[in-house]
């Protein structure tokens, strides 16, 4: 397949200030992602696209060695605005352009542990008739076996199966989206929203590179977790 790599990082955000640029590690945050993103186009080709309506990070990807032609209008990077409208933008734009892709893969800027082996794993992992391939994580709590719910009478009942389990090891595996990378399909893309997809193929990865960075205790966990990675 031929990527077209979508890294969305627009200027504003309310949890971490300017996150998308702050450092991490003595360099921006989104650095972590187009190293990943340089290191998987050299196997797949394709396009890096950095979706984007803020001059300066603009400006930090180019440093990086990454055109940047293309920038995002300012009605799709607001608190509001889509991930798939985002994206459908950036493929018209790429589209007009001449740049021809089969695939979008979606870099979100704040998952600065994933590696190019996670994303081209990913990549591999979309069958012919998949609509997306998304990468998870095994999840912390389980719906057969630590997850409840609120009954009418408001008692708690087990969220999923009987509540027989007596070892978490013996319930069902659950995954969660862990927001690293999504290799969708651009005519299912089109057709319908993410979480309309029939078919999503999950692409697993470890939970220690599987740190999201939502809010400002997440970005503790990553500073920690790079902190003990320097010194090795």
């Amino acid at each position: 397949m031929t990527p077209l790599y979508i890294i969305p990082a627009r200027g504003g955000s309310k949890g971490i200030p300017r996150k998308n640029i702050k450092p991490l590690g003595g360099r921006p945050l989104i650095a972590y992602t187009v190293d990943a993103a340089l290191a998987a186009q050299k196997t797949t080709g394709g396009t890096i696209l950095l979706s984007t309506d803020d001059a300066e990070i603009a400006a930090t990807v180019e440093a990086m060695g990454v055109h940047v032609p293309y920038m995002r209008p300012a009605e799709l990077a607001t608190d509001t605005a889509g991930s798939r409208e985002m994206m459908l933008h950036a493929m018209d734009w790429a589209e007009a352009q001449g740049i021809e892709f089969d695939c979008v893969v979606l870099l979100q800027p704040t998952s600065p542990f994933r590696t190019a082996d996670d994303i081209l794993a990913c990549i591999e992992a979309l069958g012919e008739n998949d609509d997306m391939a998304v990468t998870v994580t095994e999840a912390h709590d389980n719906p057969y076996y630590t997850i409840f719910e609120t009954s009418a009478d408001g008692t708690l009942h087990i969220s999923k199966g009987d509540g027989h389990f007596s070892r978490r090891q013996d319930a069902p595996k659950a995954w969660v989206y862990n927001g690293a990378v999504y290799a969708i399909r651009p005519a299912s893309l089109r057709r319908m929203a993410l979480g309309e997809f029939p078919r999503r193929i999950p692409s697993v990865m470890p939970q220690e590179r599987s740190v999201d960075i939502d809010n400002e205790l997440d970005w503790i966990v990553a500073e920690t977790i790079m902190a003990r990675r320097m010194l090795e």
